[in-house]
């Protein structure tokens, strides 16, 4: 096994994610098997009672693990599924110490930092690297490690020693460091500055472990006499100091990468066993990257949530929306709109801020309501919602987003007034949304309904369904508490407001469909998180394919796209050395 270790310095956010994303791309595009580890240093055990805007987005898995969004960019670049140990937090691995001390596996020894911890973070990660993540089943060769934060922070101390003795522990041409670090460009000089990574490099150095290769991230690409300073004063080879420039589209980087001679290094370095031939998955790549930076049309959607001052809390639904503009060639434009701002209150506190949100809200091709919790917002979500079916807008509701499109349909076609939710209305007279039976409301980690689950569909003329391919069923992950009160089916079927999918028992009602409409559509689970760049999530591409005026020439078409929106079949899928004619959508089994 050989493990690549990711830090960073001077900055947390500076891209390690997409960066140890990238580079288990291009090792997967030489046919190896990859597989990737977040380490996160804070405390909680998991990220599922975090805001947002603590961390961004909660990323959930297959297994229900609530996760660091980072795990959704190593599933998404490297089209893997990994569980809720590829996440390691120092509250697991306190916990997990804690849980041996209390059974007596130290025979009486004082527990302490050194060894026990830094011995359970070394046999985590030598244990979880060995678990298959692809569907063939075969054991990794390569685990690529990405240590959260930054170095020197007090937090990820105990895993920075962790990985000073493991370097030993497996020897040195089995693992390798990777230090990402910033290289600042003030405008008053517009001069490229390399002390904030030497101070970096030199503070890792000082805990023990030395870079192999330093990735520096700037605005512009790196000068060859700055790229020869950090050389000369980071104790590495010119050859060693690999830039990442901003572009144009996160798809570029592992293509920077391959231009820098990352391969040939790994090659050397790790002694690893690749032929040098053409990489089809890098020719995909390519292509998606140039694609990306040729599209002359343009669609926009207005994504209506309460979480979006911060883009990263919507992280995955943005890449599924990328994902799926991309593959029918249309750019993407999304227009945030913070919910409250859509609400009657807003126009008597705030005018502008009322009217601008409409008017993004009117403007836009079509309209996508994310999952989320608690009350705030809800009502200026239930307005853009009316405003989507009445116009006859492309509308597509992703979990709350669902739960909402119930309850306006409730109140202004059904006639339930105080139709809602009772998540925010316990004393409602129309209860249109309820708590799932199997809640615990004492406790708030972990007891949703998490998780892959099984969606069964009940119409053959469903218009997901053949989004989906015509399929029977489909797997998506779910993250929920609240779910549509299955008694009340019956009053919105005879409206034509149609649950076309539900769960196995046929008690949970998991997909909805509004007849007469061009795409009005909801969804219980989150697609967005099966959703990859070359095979788009269903429902979202069902809202593009609308929004762009495209989607009964698809339906009609047999759900193909023209020749010129398929990638090529020379541009190879993402597991080593398969061939893809067209776009595939996510596995249904």
């Amino acid at each position: 096994m050989k493990y690549i270790l990711v830090t960073g310095g001077v900055i947390s956010g500076i891209g390690k994610g997409i960066i140890a994303s990238s580079v288990g791309t291009i090792l997967k595009s030489c046919g190896l098997h990859v597989t990737a580890i977040k380490i996160d240093p804070y405390i909680n055990i998991d990220a599922g009672t975090f805001s947002p805007y603590e961390h961004g987005e909660v990323f959930v898995l297959d297994d229900g693990g609530e996760v660091d969004l980072d795990l959704g960019n190593y599933e998404s670049f490297l089209d893997i599924r990994l569980t809720r140990d590829n996440n390691l937090t120092t509250g697991k691995i306190y916990q997990s110490v804690i849980n041996k001390e209390r059974r007596g596996d130290y025979l009486g020894k004082t527990v302490q930092v050194v060894p026990h911890i830094t011995d359970a973070i070394q046999e985590w990660v030598m244990r979880q690297a060995k678990v298959s993540v692809d569907d063939d089943g075969i054991e990794p060769e390569v685990c690529v490690i990405e240590l959260g934060g930054t170095v020197g922070d007090i937090e990820s101390m105990p895993f920075i020693e962790a990985f000073r003795q493991f370097q030993f522990k497996v020897k040195r041409e089995n693992f390798c460091n990777i230090h990402v670090s910033l290289v600042p460009q003030p405008n008053s000089t517009g001069e490229q500055k390399t002390k904030p990574t030497q101070n970096s490099v030199r503070e890792l150095r000082g805990l023990g472990l030395s870079p192999d290769l330093i990735v520096c991230r700037c605005s512009t690409p790196l000068d060859t006499a700055v790229k020869e300073k950090i050389s000369m004063f980071c104790h590495v080879e010119p050859e060693q100091v690999i830039c990442i420039h901003d572009v144009s589209s996160i798809y570029r980087v592992p293509l920077l990468l391959e231009d820098q001679g990352m391969v040939d290094y790994f090659c050397r370095r790790l002694d690893l066993p690749i032929e040098m031939r053409p990489r089809k998955m890098l020719t995909k790549w390519k292509e998606m990257s140039d694609r990306s930076d040729r599209l002359l049309e343009q669609t926009s959607i207005a994504l209506v949530g309460k979480y979006t001052k911060l883009s990263d809390s919507y992280a995955s639904v943005i890449k599924a929306l990328e994902h799926s503009a991309l593959a029918i060639n249309y750019k993407l434009e999304v227009k945030y709109i913070d919910s409250a701002d859509l609400e009657p209150a807003a126009l008597q506190e705030e005018p502008v801020k009322y009217h601008e949100a409409w008017q993004k809200l009117c403007s836009a091709d079509g309209v996508l309501v994310p999952g989320g919790f608690g009350v705030r917002g809800t009502e200026g979500k239930i307005q853009a919602i009316n405003w989507a079916r009445r116009q006859k807008k492309p509308f597509l509701g992703v979990c709350l987003g669902m739960q909402l499109a119930v309850c306006e349909f409730a109140r202004n076609v059904l006639g339930w007034e105080d139709a809602n939710s009772t998540e925010f209305d316990p004393e409602t007279k129309h209860p249109v949304v309820i708590e799932m039976p199997e809640h615990n409301p004492g406790q708030l980690g972990g007891t949703m309904r998490l998780g892959k689950r099984r969606t069964l569909f009940k119409s053959t003329s469903s218009v997901l369904r053949k989004l989906y391919g015509d399929a029977e069923y489909v797997d998506e992950r779910h993250r929920h508490r609240f779910e549509v009160n299955p008694e009340l089916k019956q009053h919105f079927e005879d409206r034509g407001f149609r649950f076309v999918g539900q769960d196995l028992e046929g008690e949970r009602m998991e997909i909805i469909e509004l007849e007469d409409h061009p795409y009005f559509v909801g969804v219980q689970y989150h697609p967005e998180f099966t959703s990859r760049p070359i095979k788009p999530s269903p429902p979202y591409f069902g809202l593009l394919l609308a929004a762009s005026g495209k989607l009964q020439n698809y339906l009609q078409k047999g759900c193909r796209l023209s020749p010129r929106d398929t990638y090529s079949d020379r541009s190879g899928s993402s597991s080593p050395d398969s061939e893809i004619s067209e776009i595939k959508f996510p596995s249904l089994s």
